[in-house]
């Protein structure tokens, strides 16, 4: 099994929704006060013969007017058409806006032959929840032209891909794991964004319910230690991904 971290960039976000590029290295924080600062990178996963997407990022495109997304999934080596299925933790924008683009001033499907694969109960809110985290016209389009697989609580979705109902970041929120039989990789979407959430106890008012998105993160590390499985994070600033261990009570990442 192959993995390759799709960097989309880094972004503040204010109470009004809106992402806006930031750059570290130039950037002044204080110049964007009361906002959080995330990373943004949907993974590539080659799992024998399936070429997985695992979110798909807030679909912005480069300043050629290419969409960001397809242009890493080429610098891995591999063509955007050639994506088998896409694996949604999730519907909010910065995870579901590149399912689709502009080209010409015509929407198009980002991955017209992939399968995409979402909890009905995300896909059902995302078009009744008044939050402007869900942008539905992204929605109305796949319903019209997208190949669309509804999965219901958790299960196996093929061999080697298993869906695991989480709720916690939103009531229908969940995670995959990847299996080969010889590796594990775990993609925790929102519930398990970024490595330091393991490293620290803390309840988020981003979260539908935070102390169960808590509790998950503490079990999943669990799970993630005595099962050597490869961490990805999906906002994580400090590394995109990695295996969990733990001693004396402490997780560790490496």
């Amino acid at each position: 099994m192959q993995v390759f971290t799709l960097y989309e960039g880094s972004y503040s976000v204010d109470a009004s929704k809106k992402f806006i590029p930031f750059n570290p290295e130039t950037d002044d924080p204080k110049s964007r006060p009361a906002s959080l600062f995330i990373h943004v990178q949907p993974f590539l996963v080659q799992l024998k013969d399936q070429l997985l997407l695992l979110d798909t990022g807030l679909g912005y495109s480069n300043d050629k007017g290419l969409l960001i997304l397809h242009e890493n999934i080429r610098k891995a080596g591999f063509d955007p058409e050639d994506v088998t299925m896409v694996l949604m933790s999730h519907l909010h924008f910065d995870h579901s806006g590149g399912m689709i683009h502009k080209l010409d001033n015509k929407i198009e499907l980002s991955f017209p032959h992939a399968n995409y694969v979402i909890q009905r109960g995300e896909w059902e809110a995302a078009f009744t929840n008044p939050s402007s985290s869900y942008k539905t016209e992204i929605f109305d389009f796949l319903q019209r032209n997208a190949q669309l697989t509804f999965i219901d609580g958790s299960g196996q979705l093929s061999e080697g891909i298993s869906y695991e109902l989480t709720g916690a970041h939103t009531p229908f929120h969940q995670v995959f794991l990847l299996d080969d039989g010889v590796d594990k990789v775990f993609f925790g979407g929102d519930v398990l964004p970024e490595p330091e959430e393991l490293l620290r106890k803390f309840i988020a008012k981003y979260d539908f319910d935070g102390r169960k998105a808590m509790e998950l993160r503490e079990e999943f590390g669990n799970r993630a230690a005595e099962e050597n499985w490869n961490c990805l994070f999906y906002h994580g600033k400090s590394r995109a991904s990695g295996h969990v261990s733990k001693a004396e009570g402490q997780f560790k990442i490496s």
